[in-house]
């Protein structure tokens, strides 16, 4: 799996129907459906792939969803 930044997971989470609720720092904060999410954005680096694929089981989201 190819990682990839913070702020594009942000958005691909935005084009899959979850909602920006706040910011505290370098974090973001998503909901949808009663689940939440806190995606780290720091300065458009990517993400480890263990926080990608951590975040990714919580949005629900796979493998083929980054494509």
């Amino acid at each position: 799996m190819k990682s990839i930044s913070g702020k594009k997971l942000c958005k691909l989470l935005l084009a899959y129907g979850w909602t920006h609720t706040y910011t505290v720092g370098s974090h973001f904060r998503f909901e949808k459906n009663g689940k939440g999410v806190s995606v780290p954005v720091h300065a458009n680096k990517d993400l480890k792939i263990g926080t990608l694929k951590a975040l990714m089981r919580a949005a629900g989201l796979t493998e083929a969803d980054l494509q």
